[in-house]
């Protein structure tokens, strides 16, 4: 991991761009608690999401601000084809035909979310871990790790098999491929799931299956009216409650 640039937001946090240092250099940014220069290690949480960085950055840092608020340090990485990184033509494909069903009001098969998100997975979940690895390895950040955000199926495979995650709150605002409802009985840390009950874009009774098919003890779904945007504040303000009670 090599540092691209940094700035001071308004409220102190240090914001530092970075590019990791395995193939083409996948960018991603980190955000730093203004407390954390010389004191303990902040718990990290990754901030996974749908989008490449740029269109999603003010989301992303805003989760950020909330999460530094507490004490957290938070990452991001760039999806694999999004932003600038290369397009899989099958995945575009894939996505043509799931927007072409949705819209013509039949359902998506389960072929078509297969091609769209399991290479997703495949891909994204190795690079999360070696930024973790690199994350890790900085002063000024420690475990424990949480995982927040979407693809949902891409924090599932993480739940599964990165041992360093200890508490992932989840948003169901994507469709899920079959085998991650398999991969979901072997998650057994705490999960905070998120529901908007009116998304447009997502499957709401899978996303309900996909929560009961939970392997964990503790597991909280909590579900608002709206849209996919439309995630009320204090929404967040309890996924930041159930991160403090289970990362500090």
């Amino acid at each position: 991991m090599h540092f691209t640039s940094e700035q001071r937001l308004d409220d102190g946090v240090l914001e530092r761009e970075f590019a990791l240092d395995c193939g083409p250099g996948i960018p991603g940014i980190l955000w730093t608690p203004a407390a954390a220069t010389g004191s303990a290690p902040a718990p990290l949480i990754l901030l996974g999401h749908p989008g490449g960085l740029r269109a999603m950055y003010p989301r992303l840092v805003g989760r950020a601000q909330q999460a530094a608020a507490n004490g957290f340090a938070t990452a991001t990485i760039e999806s694999p084809g999004s932003g600038d990184r290369p397009r899989s033509a099958d995945a575009e494909q894939a996505r043509t035909e799931l927007r072409r069903a949705v819209l013509a009001g039949e359902p998506v098969a389960d072929e078509i979310v297969d091609r769209l998100v399991l290479p997703l997975v495949e891909d994204a979940v190795p690079e999360w871990r070696t930024a973790l690895d690199a994350l890790l390895a900085l002063p000024g950040i420690g475990g424990p790790v949480g995982y927040s955000g979407g693809v949902i199926a891409v924090g599932v495979r993480l739940a599964v098999v990165e041992p360093r995650i200890v508490a992932a709150g989840l948003f169901a605002g994507s469709y899920v491929p079959r085998v991650t409802f398999d991969e979901a009985r072997r998650v057994t840390i705490p999960l905070h799931v998120l529901l908007q009950w009116d998304d447009e874009g997502n499957d709401r009774q899978l996303a309900l299956d996909l929560f009961d098919a939970f392997g964990s003890q503790e597991k909280t779904l909590q579900a608002n009216l709206g849209g996919h945007t439309g995630v009320p504040q204090f929404a967040g303000e309890d996924a930041a409650r159930f991160f403090a009670r289970h990362l500090t």
